[in-house]
């Protein structure tokens, strides 16, 4: 991880769970983190702690990464700031309880800007900002899930998730014909410990049931995963990671 001391990334997402680990993971190894949420009070609460230890540095920035006008105004900001990314993690996502013959129409396109266009505006801002900057050893890291393996019982975020798959080795093969170093990860987590079923399911006794029936992963197992991956060296490519607990049957 040496040679991402100094070097700037983005975590979407950033406030909780797989992102807020992710953050500190980074920032712990000496980079500059963007961590972005709808909700800045979160990240404010953040600041202080993760600047304070060190040795890398953490900015807040409010966006929804379903709105590609917030993700545009990021990109430059950061632009501004830095002058370059090094590393994206995609890990905003969210799905509602719904489904294909019930569902409401507003609630699938909201995950749909989310969970894969966000994403891909996220994608190409990154890729362009690194060709502006001169970074041809960046990295872009995708949070998909187990559902985009296997169909479940959430037909419609196991879509976005699916279409995370496709995006993210189509941006792959897009980058070697471009003759470009950049690489591209997804990490496909299986059931982790996080707020993500509480607010599917706007109900905690649901979520518990699920985390109190195997022993799930944490959101710094996936952090971790994070980590693994920007540490292999320039040559190696790991492309896509499944993590399941050692538990969960499915």
């Amino acid at each position: 991880m040496e040679r991402w001391n100094g070097k700037v990334a983005l975590v979407t997402g950033g406030s909780v769970g797989i992102g807020k680990a992710t953050v500190e993971k980074l920032v712990h190894y000496g980079m500059k983190v963007v961590a972005c949420a709808r909700n800045l009070e979160p990240l404010n609460e953040m600041v202080a702690e993760l600047n304070k230890k060190g040795p890398g540095e953490m900015v807040p920035f409010k966006c929804d990464c379903s709105k590609e006008e917030e993700i545009l105004e990021m990109f430059e900001f950061i632009k501004q700031k830095f002058g370059a990314i090094h590393v994206c993690v995609n890990n905003a996502g969210m799905s509602f309880e719904t489904s294909i013959l019930s569902g409401k129409t507003e609630d699938w396109k909201y995950m749909f800007d989310l969970n894969v266009i966000g994403v891909c505006v996220c994608m190409r801002e990154s890729v362009k900002l690194m060709k502006f900057a001169g970074v041809d050893d960046g990295h872009i890291i995708n949070i998909g899930s187990l559902a985009g393996k296997k169909v479940s019982n959430k037909p419609l975020y196991s879509g976005t998730k699916f279409a995370l798959q496709a995006l993210n080795e189509g941006l792959r093969m897009e980058l070697c014909a471009a003759k470009s170093h950049i690489r591209s990860t997804i990490i496909c987590p299986g059931f982790v410990v996080t707020d993500f079923l509480y607010r599917m399911y706007k109900n905690k006794e649901v979520g518990d049931k699920l985390f109190d029936s195997m022993e799930c992963l944490k959101s710094e197992d996936i952090a971790d995963c994070v980590i693994y991956v920007l540490g292999a060296p320039a040559h190696v490519e790991i492309n896509d990671v499944l993590i399941r607990p050692t538990e969960q049957a499915l």
